[in-house]
This record gives structure tokens, sequence and C-alpha cells, in this order.
């Protein structure tokens, strides 16, 4: 799996087509209740530099499988919103959105300087499993607030901090290394 930019109108039209399936957008919120983005906002959107997008790739080949992001970057107070698609339902499963989601955070804490990045995630969405499995940490919940199909739903609070994510980093890399020196039978 790569994380890839956002770098050709193809690639633009891409993600936001899958932003306008109902089965990804009802779990978003682009600022205001905005749900459905064109491909001309997200491109003005990343112009700014305050929304950072990579597509996700399948380990296979290079085939854009999914999108994660950082919104809402704050340089001065070095924070960012999280949020991920799996674009392509063909991928469900197989931890495509945790590892994205690890990547991102690596980029956003590495290469952006950030110091926390949070996310919420309705009540009910399987992506709380993703939030836990990175080692995010509840925070909060804004109660019935974000509605889907006219029923109002909680949206919980998670973040992470920068030093978190390295020692979870740190803590997988050696588990890898205990793993490749357990002896075979």
């Amino acid at each position: 799996m790569q994380l890839k930019p956002l770098d050709s109108p193809d690639l633009i039209r891409l993600v936001a087509g899958w932003l306008a399936e109902k089965e990804n957008y009802q779990w978003l919120d682009f600022g205001d209740g905005r749900q459905l983005v064109s491909p001309e906002w997200l491109k003005i959107a990343m112009q700014r530099g305050t929304m950072v997008l990579r597509v996700f790739t399948s380990d296979r080949d290079d085939t854009p499988i999914g999108v994660v992001a950082l919104t809402n970057v704050n340089r001065h107070f070095k924070t960012a919103l999280y949020w991920v698609v799996l674009g392509d339902r063909g991928y469900a499963g197989q931890g495509y959105a945790s590892r994205a989601t690890a990547a991102m955070l690596t980029l956003g804490f590495r290469e952006l300087g950030l110091c926390t990045i949070h996310t919420w995630i309705v009540d009910g969405n399987p992506s709380i499993a993703v939030a836990r499995r990175v080692k995010f940490r509840p925070f909060g919940r804004q109660r019935e607030c974000h509605y889907i199909d006219g029923r109002a739903y909680d949206r919980l609070w998670f973040d992470l901090l920068a030093s978190e994510h390295a020692a979870a980093e740190h803590e997988e890399n050696e588990e890898k290394l205990d793993v490749r020196r357990q002896p075979t039978a």
C-alpha cells in the first residue's frame, strides 16, 4: 500500500466520485453541514493548504482504493482533523484503512510537524475500530448532532498526540522484530 498525492484531474475526480456516494458522504461533514463536494472544491481546498489528501493503493498494484485526509490543518496550533474513506468496497476488511490511517498520521506528525490529530466518528460507524487500532484515544461525545436519513446520531471524538503515535510505531516495529526472531519448529 502506498499513499499518493492527488496530483491529477483524474485522481481528483475519482476521489470526488467516492465522496459523492451516499454510503460515504453520510458519515462526513466538510463544514456547515456540507457533505457533497465537487472536484473543483477539493482542488481549491487542497491549494489553500488546510487540507492534505492522499489516495491509498492496493498492495497488488498502484490502483487507488481509498482516500485519507488531514483537514482544518492549523500550522500555528499544530493540529488537524483526520478522516478516511475506502472507495473500493472490494478491499473492505483487509486492513487497508488502518494501514493508510497509520501512514497518514506519520505524514502529519513527521512531515507537517503536527502535535495532535483528532477525529470524530459517527456512533455506529465501523471506522471506530480503525481509530482504536491506530491508538486514537476517546475524549468526548457530541450528542445528537449528526443526521443520517433524518435520524440524529452522536459523534464520538478521538485524538492522538505525536508522542503516542511514535510510541505505537516503536511497539509495532518491536513486535515485528520479535516475530522474526522466534524459532520455527
